[in-house]
């Protein structure tokens, strides 16, 4: 059963990309292979750094699809919208406007393997041009469910 389900899983994120790439708004987004590899961190290592009651508080947004973000998500994640469009891009600029310029952040998507993503290219364009200094990227090679769910680490599920 498992098997199956990480198939159907894995068929679900495929066709997010499948219509983010179709999708004309997504025309001019950044690749994500343009987000430099000291900005990346690994799921491993954002997970073990949410278990830390030590670590720095760092806010996590998600900048995919809405449908990705229901059904299952980082702890304390934040929806912004896709920001491959440029309604997500507004509602992202938005949501940090009153924010500090050394605010932790770390965006991901996850919607479908990494450098397919319609998302965190844009995404991390926009943050860095705005000035932010402590910003990474989650790097999802293939999708949030087997890069993230699967491999046990936490999530929270619905709207």
């Amino acid at each position: 059963m498992r098997l199956r389900l990480s198939r159907f899983k894995g068929s679900i994120f495929a066709l997010f990309a499948l219509l983010g790439a179709l999708h004309p708004a997504f025309a001019d987004s950044k690749p994500a292979s343009s987000i430099p590899s000291a900005n990346l961190i690994q799921p491993a290592d954002l997970a073990a750094a949410l278990q830390n009651p030590h670590a720095q508080k760092t806010l996590i947004l998600q900048i995919g699809f809405h449908a990705l973000y229901a059904q299952a998500r980082i702890p304390d994640a934040q929806y912004v919208g896709a920001a491959g469009e440029d309604k997500g891009l507004r509602a992202l600029r938005r949501r940090v406007a009153a924010l500090p310029k050394n605010t932790a952040i770390v965006i991901y998507c996850g919607c479908c393997p990494w450098n397919h993503c319609p998302n965190v290219g844009a995404a991390f364009a926009v943050l860095r041009d705005l000035g932010f200094t402590k910003l990474k990227v989650l790097y999802i090679a293939d999708n949030f469910g087997a890069d993230w769910v699967d491999k046990g680490y936490p999530v929270t599920k619905g709207t």
